[in-house]
């Protein structure tokens, strides 16, 4: 097919826009469905009107009204067919105000409404993700659906039962204000680095890496932190580059998972390094710190060093000691217990990460990071069997991969 400088266009206000315009569209009408088929509409005539007038001045504003108008249409026979009286209240007064999207003027920027109502902690984490990426990144069902190996009909009834317990619970398209607005927020940030996280430690399929999905995280921190330049948003945002800056050493040719200490440094982004470190130091100055800048500045100690040997373990413990203090958790703990055996002895790493054994028994990276730790305090008969409870409990073949390669190595040694 022959795309034309119409299409470009088009295609252009619809990655840069869309995600705008549906978050106006959502506010005003309150309802997903409509929303989202209203858009469509607008596409489609966009698609045919663009290629027979060129592209308007203002794009996403002439989608808007059209799709707008759409909109209209759609309640107006919807409510012809069901005499429905709340409805022609409805489309009366959306009538009324018919001019209040010109395509001459620019857009309201409403996404930061629509990411608190897509990330409302009465919906299931799971749930919130699937909305997010979308209405906000404009992802189609069956791509998130192939993005989390699962059926296409059983996300599209994750998004749908989201969007009926959005309507029928009346959660507000609103950003909260004072307490509840940090409350709220943690749902937000947590919503966004999972789908970061599992672009770059993807729990399941043949690749350990999914840079599609590590974009996505990225570009939804950045629309975030432009709309709300909170220190803890900065800081998941600086988490998220710094991370990713490393994402070309994460794998060999063959796909292969690669861990950190075994990268070549020399693949890692320094254009990111440096924009996650500066956007660090930016939030830490504000005297704010929260878990996600605390977790930034561990990812920027392994981005200055430039090598394993030189990597500064103890200044990454006493992080890992104050992440514990402010958000406890088993993992947070596992995770001290790895750079304490690196800080200290082995021996010392060893022990603490045994004392949250039992609350991890069904976490795959404890019997990972357990393994390596028996293996270096010379339990090799231990670490083989943490090994294979690794293997066994891992639903990624590269990363299964990786654990049965040193699984392997254990036994020659011994």
């Amino acid at each position: 097919m022959q795309f034309t400088t119409e299409d470009e266009a088009l295609a252009r206000v619809y990655q840069e826009d869309a995600g705008g315009v549906l978050a106006v569209l959502i506010g005003q009408f309150r309802d997903f469905d409509l929303a989202e088929d209203a858009l469509q509409d607008a596409i489609s005539e966009a698609l045919l009107g663009w290629r027979r007038d060129g592209p308007p001045d203002n794009g996403a504003g002439w989608i808007l009204t059209v799709a707008r108008r759409r909109a209209i249409d759609r309640i107006r026979r919807s409510v012809t067919a069901r005499d429905d009286a709340n409805q022609r209240e409805v489309l009366s007064r959306l009538e009324d105000n018919d001019d209040e999207a010109e395509a001459d003027q620019p857009i309201p920027d409403e996404r930061l409404r629509l990411i608190f109502t897509c990330c409302h902690p009465a919906l299931a984490p799971e749930a919130q993700v699937a909305l997010t990426l979308r209405t906000l990144c404009g992802l189609s069902t069956n791509e998130i659906a192939r993005a989390y190996l699962v059926a296409e009909a059983t996300m599209g009834q994750r998004i749908s039962r989201a969007k009926k317990k959005i309507s029928a619970t009346a959660i507000p398209y609103e950003v909260p204000a004072g307490n509840e607005l940090e409350v709220r927020l943690v749902s937000v940030l947590d919503c966004i680095y999972l789908i970061f996280n599992e672009g770059f430690s993807a729990t399941a399929g043949d690749r350990p890496v999914r840079a599609d999905l590590c974009l996505e995280g990225i570009r939804l921190g950045r629309i975030l932190y432009k709309l709300m330049p909170h220190p803890e948003v900065g800081g998941l945002l600086s988490l998220m580059i710094l991370h990713d800056s490393r994402r070309d050493a994460r794998t060999d040719e063959d796909g292969t998972y690669i861990p950190i200490a075994d990268h070549n440094r020399n693949l890692w982004d320094q254009n990111k390094i440096d924009e996650g470190t500066n956007l660090l130091l930016t939030c830490l100055g504000q005297s704010r710190p929260g878990p996600f800048q605390i977790q930034a500045a561990i990812s920027a100690v392994h981005a200055e060093a430039k090598d394993a040997v030189e990597t500064d373990w103890a200044q990454i413990a006493g992080l890992y000691g104050a992440l514990a203090q402010m958000t406890p958790s088993p993992v947070v703990t596992l995770n001290r217990a790895v750079a304490i055996s690196h800080a200290e002895t082995p021996e010392a790493g060893l022990a603490l990460a045994d004392t949250v054994a039992d609350e991890l028994q069904a976490y795959q990276p404890f019997h990972a990071a357990h393994a390596n730790l028996l293996k270096r305090c010379g339990q090799s008969n231990a670490a083989a069997n943490a090994y294979r409870r690794a293997i066994a409990l891992s639903t990624n073949s590269s990363e299964q991969e990786f654990l049965e390669h040193r699984l392997a190595e254990l036994s020659t040694q011994t």
